[in-house]
């Protein structure tokens, strides 16, 4: 593989197409820093994170500063020499979130570049299990929806295939989320999955209440219920209720997965390359779930997923929620409810540059040369 020449960073701000609320918060933001790298050859690859509203000009600092200047001169195949060598130049403020989005972009970016020289699309680089995977829907099931359209939006998911809707809890008082819940169920009827997400929001005993009082709607599972560094609290849920836990869009390590893993903490593990610290990592904690029987359900950015979803035997879904149609030309495909693999090399996204470009926050976007 040809020597790295040059990094060009950029910052996108984009604004969500629908109101996203949760039992804590309000989604109005996403900041997707971009990375682009360029070797020796001419060749690029091009990879991308996010935040959901904070923290983005502070992963473009850690960017400029210190992460894209060693890369300069690195053989752009030693993709795990890389990570390794960034996340210890960078152990004082690992593990964290704002460390693991700065990563995650440079990684994903060098692996689109190898995928592209090696002519191969990513799901196959990296395992090639399966060439589509089923979609669930979280668009039409954000917190502050009135309970006719969570029914309407998930008749229609349905309708087309999909194989499930996640609908947000956390309301004030349990019946509420009970009665919300209860009539999605009658209108799905039993062959259709309902995934629930609390967001962090409860204590222990709070989720084990409300876990209780949902047992009978056989929900797919319970995601996030507690703060995501409550190991313990979620050994005690998982110990208390036959309804699956999902956990792993708030964990930056592949450490924190193992210990949820060894202890019980979880049913069904939820990496988000974005918030792990690129490919490299997801697919450890992808692999080692597999070693512990646990479907992988990744978290968001669906655009990435996709592929990576389809190249591990695990994966189980793909999370619909459109983030990238404002940068991208072709768009992912789907077909009855699935998730098809891309067939073009390298990571699957069409960027759209000139959408990119006129988008980019200029203050944040650099280019770092030989």
């Amino acid at each position: 593989m040809a020597k790295i020449e040059k990094i060009e960073l950029r910052m996108v701000d984009l604004v969500p197409k629908v109101k996203r609320t949760d039992a804590i918060q309000s989604f109005v933001s996403q900041e997707t820093p971009i990375v682009t790298i360029t070797d020796a050859d001419g060749a690029t690859g091009t990879g991308y994170s996010y935040t959901i509203g904070t923290g983005g000009s502070s992963v473009m600092r850690l960017l400029a500063d210190h992460l894209a200047p060693r890369l300069i001169g690195r053989d752009a195949d030693q993709i795990e020499a890389i990570w390794h060598d960034l996340e210890f130049a960078t152990h004082a403020t690992t593990i964290g979130p704002i460390t693991a989005i700065a990563l995650a972009a440079i990684d994903t970016a060098l692996w689109d570049l190898r995928a592209r020289k090696q002519k191969l699309p990513l799901w196959k680089l990296a395992g090639g299990a399966k060439d589509r995977c089923p979609l669930y829907t979280t668009e039409g099931g954000w917190l502050h929806i009135e309970t006719a359209a969570l029914v309407d939006d998930a008749l229609e998911a349905k309708a087309k295939g999909f194989t499930g809707s996640k609908v947000k809890i956390g309301k004030p008082h349990g019946s509420e989320d009970v009665s919300r819940l209860s009539a999605v169920r009658k209108a799905v009827g039993d062959g259709y999955e309902i995934m629930t997400d609390c967001n962090q929001g409860f204590s222990v005993d709070e989720a084990i209440r409300r876990a209780e009082r949902l047992r009978e709607l056989d929900l797919a599972w319970i995601e996030e219920p507690l703060p995501a560094d409550d190991i313990d609290g979620h050994v005690r849920l998982s110990n208390s209720t036959a309804t699956p836990i999902a956990v792993g869009e708030s964990l930056y390590s592949i450490r924190h997965f193992r210990e949820y893993m060894q202890k019980g903490g979880c049913n069904i593990v939820q990496v988000d390359v974005g918030r792990i610290g690129g490919i490299t990592p997801w697919l450890k904690v992808a692999h080692a779930a597999e070693a512990f029987d646990m479907p992988v359900c990744p978290h968001f950015l669906m655009e990435l997923h996709v592929s990576l979803v389809c190249a591990i035997q695990n994966g189980k879904y793909v999370e619909y929620i459109p983030q990238l149609d404002e940068l991208t030309g072709k768009k992912m495909r789907i077909e009855d409810g699935h998730a098809l693999a891309p067939g073009e090399p390298g990571i699957g996204i069409d960027w759209d540059w000139d959408a990119v470009e006129a988008r980019s926050i200029a203050e944040f976007t650099t280019a770092i040369v030989k």
